[in-house]
């Protein structure tokens, strides 16, 4: 039952979007070249240093990768993007990085998960660019990665989000990228509204393929593939004699970041995996519900594509402390107290890098080291999906709520930071995780149309997420086949 997308579905559609990325020079990269920026063409990096990151330009597909240089024009590759955190801001012995997505075209690194779940249906025919719109459900940066990536790759697509999701998300869909967006109702935690929509478009608007995250393997395989080898990667280069790579912390979200820990667990068995998710909303913690502010990381249910047998912690955050240290990292008193109280003025001045979901899994991190008494030697590892660039407004509606941000404030807010503690926290054991498992029942099977075969099946398996994962290596065939017949590669 290991569902697939490796075959050939369609030849005509193929051949339609085969002639659609010769017209327009769309050349695919592969996943490999993705993970392994030096195997791009020198021809494609010698007409990358002419482009911003940004720009609607096929050409930035390449740079969809953990490791393009720190610049917003022309730059090429180099190492993972990464942030040690200090422990003058932690307050705790064990070291904390953060792999960084603001260098990502989009400024998050969704628009890889878009990709992984777009190219394969292209390069086997089962998405026919001439004809079919791409829809991206989201709470927020993958409709905006599957926007942009839909645009490069010459097709309409069909933003789905919350509406009470920042300003930031809609003006750029609508202005920059002419995406249709559909606003559905409330915010982050109402991801059943977004299905609801998806259910509509399927039964009015048979132009349309509907993307869904937190089903689609291909979001969790890009993850497998390309985050956790960067991580990895950071690890080498950070490590010290003695070191450990004791956890890798995700929010749960679409479940597709967090499928980094399945490749991690390859390499460090002993490490753990915590899901970090929002206390307003503490599903795998309670099986409970609730809306709350941390942007993008999605709740009240559990994806279709999260192994939860590989999940070893979950964790809660309350939601008013990222709102509190996004003022304290970003405001220039919150600047003044941290240099105050011992932290470097240049290396404070990266602390916008982080957006709220990033901070979030900052402080499940921080939980994480205190829980398992972890030291110098552990080595913690996180990912902030997007930086404040995408967060300004919530900054200036803070400000209208509370007022202008003071010293006093800010050292209030360091002092909630650095009291961090191991309430609302879980270490999972297999009744846990199969608890966790079998909620998905009433999401996938009771309203998606899943069978409960399928179901069993995620979790019974061995074969299935090695399988899932390993799709890649044939993905990575079928694009350079596609390539061929463009012409262009």
């Amino acid at each position: 039952m290991l569902a697939t997308t490796t075959q050939i579905s369609n030849e005509k559609a193929l051949a339609n979007a085969v002639k659609r990325f010769h017209q327009r020079g769309i050349l695919l990269p592969t996943f490999a070249q993705q993970r392994n920026p030096e195997l791009i063409p020198e021809k494609v990096k010698a007409k990358l240093k002419n482009i911003g990151l940004w720009a609607l330009d096929p050409l930035n597909l390449f740079r969809i990768t953990w490791k393009n240089e720190p610049r917003e024009h022309g730059g090429l590759f180099g190492r993972p993007n990464f942030l040690e955190i200090p422990p003058e801001l932690t307050g705790i012995g064990a070291r904390i990085i953060v792999l960084i997505g603001k260098w990502f075209p989009t400024g998050a690194h969704k628009v890889g998960a878009a990709y992984g779940c777009l190219v394969p249906r292209i390069v086997t025919g089962g998405f026919d660019p001439t004809y079919h719109k791409a829809v991206w459900p989201s709470t927020g940066n993958y409709c905006r990665g599957g926007a942009f990536d839909s645009k490069i790759m010459g097709t309409e697509s069909v933003a789905i989000l919350p509406e009470g999701m920042s300003r930031e998300r809609f003006t750029w869909l609508k202005d920059v990228i002419g995406s249709e967006v559909i606003a559905t109702p409330g915010s982050e935690s109402n991801v059943k509204e977004i299905y609801d929509k998806c259910w509509e478009i399927r039964r009015t608007r048979p132009d349309c393929i509907i993307f869904n995250q937190f089903e689609e393997f291909g979001n969790a395989a890009w993850h497998y593939n390309l985050t956790g080898p960067a991580l990895e990667e950071v690890f080498e280069e950070v490590r010290s004699p003695g070191s450990r790579f004791a956890a890798y912390i995700s929010a749960t979200g679409s479940a597709g970041t967090i499928a980094a820990g399945d490749y991690l667990r390859t390499v460090f068995p002993r490490l753990k995996v915590v899901a970090s998710e929002a206390l307003q909303c503490p599903t795998l913690l309670l099986n409970g519900f609730g809306s709350h502010r941390i942007e993008g990381i999605g709740d009240k249910h559990i994806p279709w594509i999260h192994n939860v047998r590989n999940t070893d912690v979950v964790t809660a955050i309350d939601d008013e402390v990222p709102m509190r240290l996004i003022r304290l990292f970003n405001e220039p008193a919150g600047r003044e107290v941290l240099v105050d109280s011992g932290i470097d003025k240049g290396w404070a001045e990266h602390l916008g890098l982080l957006g709220i979901s990033g901070i979030a899994n900052i402080l499940s991190a921080v939980k994480t080291a205190r829980y398992f008494e972890m030291n110098e030697d552990d080595i913690l590892f996180t990912v902030a999906t997007d930086s404040m660039d995408l967060y300004r407004s919530r900054i200036e509606e803070l400000r209208d709520a509370h007022g202008p941000y003071s010293t006093l404030q800010a050292a209030r807010d360091l002092e909630c930071l650095h009291g961090t503690r191991t309430d609302y926290m879980k270490e999972l054991s297999y009744p846990d995780k199969k608890a966790i498992h079998n909620l998905k029942y009433f999401t996938w099977v009771e309203q998606q149309g899943r069978e409960v075969e399928e179901l069993n099946q995620l979790w019974d398996d061995p074969g299935f997420w090695p399988g899932m994962f390993g799709q890649v290596e044939r993905w990575d065939e079928l694009i350079r086949s596609f390539n061929e017949r463009t012409r262009l590669g």
